[in-house]
C-alpha cells in the first residue's frame, strides 16, 4: 500500500491546488475585464504552479492518497472538479465566472478559459474526460455528457477520502452498511495472509495498469472467499479492504433476497448488482457454505431450481463490476468447482498465543486504569479465544470495572471470559480458564 500520510486532513495538503485556482480565477475576471496582468501576479502564479508540480510528483501527495499516476492536465481537472466542494470561495468564483449559471461546478469550457489552453490542449481536456479515460474509470469523476457547458462534479467517495466525511451511497436492496475504521495496523493475523488481503486489493487498484495498459484480460469482481471460524477477523478484514480504497463495506443479507416463488430470487439479485454496479462499495456475502456447498443429486424440481439460483448468483457476481467477498464458517462444505473461479481465497485461522496476546494489547480500552496484574502474554497464554471473543471479554471487563469503581483486573477479566465461554451453549468448568480460574468469583461457580 502507499507510505502513510501526516496526521493531518488529507484536503489540507492540496491547499497550493485551491489557492492557485483561486489565483487563477482572478485573473480570468481582470482579462475579461480588459485588465492586463502584471509581472509580480506572473512571478506569484509560477510560484504557486511550482508547488502544485511538487504535489503531482510521483512521491507527491495525490499520488499517496489515490495512486492513479495522472497527468498534468488530469490533476487539473481534477483539482477544478474537486475545488468548490472543498473550498467555497471557489465556487462562488466559478458560478461568477459562468454567467447565468445557477451551480458553482466548474465545465469543461471553463477549465479551457481558467488554464488559457491553446486548441491541442483544449483537445487533450476533451479526451481526458471520456468515459473509457483514467478520470472516469477510476471514478474519479461524474460527466454526464460529452457538452462543454455540463458541470463536472467529484465522486462521492473521493470526497469522503479527502474529508474524512462519511460516505454517503445509498445502500443497494437487500444489503445493510457495515462501519468499522478499520485500518491495516488494526489487524492481527499472520504475514501470509496479510500480504494475501493486499494481493487482493491489487487485483482492485491496479486494473488499470493490467488490463488497459499491458492488454490483460477484464475479469469482474474481483472475488474473494474468506474462510475461517467465526470470530476471526473476516469482516474487520473485508472493512479493512474497504478503508483502504476509501469505500463502503455493504453486508448482504441473502435472507431477504432468497424468495420461495419461482425467478423471484433472480430478480432480486439483479436489483442488487444493478444498483451497486460501477459504485465505489464492497459487497460481502456472508454464509457462503449455504450458497456454494458442494451439488449433490437433483431429486425434485425445486433441487434443480435451487441449482439454477446460485448459478444466477454467481454469474452476477463474476460480472459485477467491483469487489465482492464471500466469508464462511465451513469451507470444507464448497464445492471445489466454485472455488476455482474466486480470484483469491484467504484462510482465517484461530489466533495463536502471540497473536492473543497483541489482541488483548489492543482491545483493552487504552484509557481504562487497569491493575498491575494484568499482562496481555499471560492472557494470551491462558484461554485459546477467537478476536471476536477477546473483544468482547476486553470491553465486558471494562463495564464490570467500571461498574465497581476499580481499575480491570484478573478478576473483571476472567468473570468476562467465563461469559464469552457460556455463549457456546456447552458445559464449561473453571479449568476451562487456565491459571485465569483463580480468579474467577465464586459466585459465578455457585451459580452454575
Amino acid at each position: 500500500m502507499n507510505a502513510p500520510l501526516p496526521e493531518i486532513p488529507l484536503v489540507a495538503l492540496f491547499d497550493a491546488e485551491w489557492q492557485r485556482l483561486d489565483f487563477l480565477a482572478w485573473c480570468l475576471s481582470r482579462n475579461r475585464r480588459g485588465e492586463a496582468v502584471g509581472e509580480a501576479e506572473l512571478a506569484r502564479l509560477r510560484e504557486m504552479q511550482a508547488q502544485v508540480e511538487t504535489l503531482r510528483e510521483p512521491a507527491g501527495a495525490w499520488e499517496t492518497t489515490l495512486g492513479f499516476g495522472l497527468s498534468h492536465i488530469e490533476y487539473d481537472i481534477l483539482a477544478c472538479a474537486l475545488g468548490p466542494e472543498l473550498e467555497p470561495r471557489l465556487g462562488w468564483a466559478f458560478q461568477n465566472l459562468q454567467a447565468g449559471s445557477a451551480q458553482p461546478w466548474a465545465t469543461r469550457s471553463l477549465i479551457q478559459e481558467l488554464l488559457a489552453l491553446d486548441p491541442g490542449q483544449a483537445e487533450q481536456l476533451r479526451r481526458a474526460l471520456e468515459p473509457g479515460a483514467a478520470l472516469r474509470r477510476h471514478r474519479l469523476l461524474k460527466v454526464e455528457q460529452d457538452d462543454p457547458y455540463r458541470p463536472i462534479t467529484p465522486e462521492p467517495w473521493l470526497v469522503a477520502r479527502l474529508t474524512g466525511r462519511p460516505l454517503d451511497v445509498p445502500a443497494p436492496p437487500g444489503a445493510v452498511a457495515i462501519d468499522l475504521a478499520a485500518t491495516w495496523a488494526d489487524l492481527v493475523l499472520p504475514p501470509g495472509r496479510l500480504a494475501m488481503l493486499r494481493e487482493f486489493l491489487l487485483w482492485i487498484e491496479q486494473r488499470d495498469t493490467v488490463v488497459e495498459q499491458w492488454g490483460g484480460q477484464k475479469v469482474g469482481g474481483p472475488v474473494a472467499l474468506f474462510a475461517g471460524p467465526s470470530g476471526t477477523g473476516k469482516t474487520f478484514a473485508a472493512s479493512v479492504i474497504a478503508h483502504a480504497l476509501g469505500w463502503r463495506l455493504y453486508r448482504v443479507d441473502l435472507g431477504r433476497l432468497v424468495s420461495k416463488y419461482v425467478g423471484e430470487t433472480e430478480e432480486n439479485l439483479n436489483r442488487l448488482f444493478d444498483a451497486a454496479h460501477g459504485q465505489a462499495m464492497v459487497l460481502q456475502f456472508d454464509e457462503a457454505d449455504a450458497l456454494f456447498s458442494k451439488r449433490g443429486e437433483v431429486k425434485e424440481a425445486r433441487d434443480r431450481y435451487a441449482n439454477m439460483e446460485v448459478s444466477h448468483l454467481l454469474t452476477r457476481i463474476e460480472a459485477h463490476d467491483g469487489p465482492c467477498i464471500l466469508t464462511t464458517n465451513l469451507r470444507k462444505q464448497l464445492d471445489s468447482a466454485f472455488t476455482r473461479r474466486f480470484q483469491m481465497v484467504v484462510e482465517f485461522p484461530r489466533p495463536d498465543a502471540l497473536s492473543r496476546a497483541e489482541l488483548w494489547r489492543r482491545l483493552l480500552p487504552p484509557r481504562a486504569p487497569v491493575a498491575p496484574e494484568v499482562d496481555p502474554v499471560f492472557l494470551g497464554n491462558a484461554v485459546a479465544l477467537t478476536g471476536g471473543g477477546i473483544r468482547n471479554a476486553a470491553l465486558h471487563a471494562a463495564y464490570l470495572a467500571a461498574g465497581s469503581g476499580r481499575a480491570i483486573g484478573l478478576g473483571h477479566i476472567a468473570h468476562a471470559i467465563w461469559r464469552e465461554l457460556a455463549k457456546e451453549g456447552r458445559e464449561i468448568a473453571a479449568q476451562d480458564l487456565g491459571p485465569l480460574a483463580a480468579f474467577l468469583p465464586r459466585e459465578l461457580l455457585d451459580d452454575d
